[in-house]
C-alpha cells in the first residue's frame, strides 16, 4: 500500500508542481511539458493498478521500466548538481543517492509484483 500512496503522490504532484520535473527534463528529450504529463499519468494509474491483484504484477513491471526510463534524468541531476528546484537545493550528494535509490525503487516494484 506505501507503494500506491508513493506513486499517487508523486504523479499528482508532476501536475500540481510541473515546472521542478519539467527543469530536470534533459535538453536532448524532446516536448519536456507532455513528457512530464506522460510521467504523471503513468505513475497515477500504474498506482491504481497496483491496487488490484489482478493487475499488479503488470503495474509492478510497467512501474520498473518507467524507473528505467527516468534514469537519464537521474544521471543529467548528477551532472547538473548543485542545483535549485523551488525550494529545494539539490547537492551533488542528493543527486548520487536519487541516482542510487532507483536500483532498490525498482527492486520494491518487482518484488511487489510477487505478493
Amino acid at each position: 500500500m506505501i507503494l500506491v500512496i508513493f506513486y499517487a503522490i508523486a504523479g499528482i504532484n508532476h501536475f500540481w508542481h510541473p515546472k521542478g520535473y519539467i527543469k530536470i527534463i534533459p535538453d536532448y528529450i524532446p516536448y519536456p511539458s507532455l513528457m512530464n504529463i506522460l510521467s504523471g499519468a503513468c505513475e497515477l494509474i500504474f498506482s491504481v493498478m497496483m491496487i488490484f491483484p489482478a493487475t499488479r504484477p503488470l503495474a509492478g513491471w510497467l512501474i520498473v521500466a518507467m524507473l528505467a526510463a527516468f534514469l537519464p534524468v537521474h544521471i543529467t541531476m548528477v551532472y547538473d548538481a548543485p542545483m535549485r528546484l523551488g525550494k529545494l537545493e539539490v547537492t551533488p550528494f542528493i543527486a548520487w543517492a536519487r541516482l542510487l535509490l532507483q536500483p532498490a525503487l525498482m527492486y520494491w516494484a518487482w518484488w511487489s509484483t510477487r505478493v
